[in-house]
C-alpha cells in the first residue's frame, strides 16, 4: 500500500488531502505514480502535471525518478515561495 498526501493548493484543487493506493510493480517510481494519478483526468492532469511539482518519499524531498516501494509515504505539493 502507498499512502499519499496532497498539500496546499493541490489539496484544494483535487478536493482530497490523502488517500491510499495499492502498490504494484508498474508503480516503480514517483513518475509512474504521478502518471497513473493523471489518468484520472481533470483536475489531476493539470495539478500534478505542473512544472514546479514537488514531491517527497518517506518525508525526504526527491524527484519523480525516485524509486517507489510498497509501504512508502508520498507527498505532492506546489513549489514553496519565500521572501
Amino acid at each position: 500500500m502507498i499512502r499519499l498526501q496532497y498539500f496546499a493548493r493541490f489539496r484544494e484543487q483535487l478536493g482530497i488531502d490523502s488517500e491510499s493506493l495499492p502498490w504494484t510493480p508498474a508503480l516503480a517510481s514517483l513518475r509512474d505514480l504521478r502518471d497513473r494519478l493523471a489518468e484520472r483526468g481533470e483536475p489531476w492532469t493539470t495539478t500534478l502535471g505542473h512544472s514546479g511539482l514537488m514531491c517527497a518519499r518517506n518525508e525526504a524531498l526527491c524527484d519523480l525518478d525516485e524509486p517507489l516501494h510498497d509501504g512508502d509515504d508520498v507527498a505532492f505539493f506546489p513549489p514553496v515561495t519565500g521572501g
